[in-house]
């Protein structure tokens, strides 16, 4: 993804299911997010494309500091979009 000043609510739907890839790739990483969200793996995969999803993903990245810097490093995003990505993701999900 080229790096915007402004992102839009698919620029953040896209960073979100980099994340949720990103946890996908790591068993460790997965089961602790599942953990955090009460989530099933059934319920993710049927959920992995909602506003609401992948807003629950990009804020448990947000709780973690060092996580959340190697998934921006490894992404090529400025870390900060990440908030704003999970603010845009709201709206959208409050709008559904």
């Amino acid at each position: 993804m080229r790096l915007k000043t402004k992102l839009t609510v698919e620029d953040a739907e896209i960073i979100g299911l980099k994340a949720l890839t990103f946890l996908a790739e790591d068993e460790g990483r997965l089961a602790k997010f599942l953990a955090f969200t009460g989530l099933d793996p059934a319920d993710l995969r049927s959920r992995a494309g909602e506003p609401s999803t992948l807003q629950a993903v990009l804020e448990y990245l947000a709780s973690d500091e060092s996580l959340l810097l190697v998934f921006a490093a490894g992404a090529n995003l400025p870390p900060e979009h990440i908030g704003t990505a999970v603010t845009l993701l709201e709206t959208a999900g409050s709008r559904a």
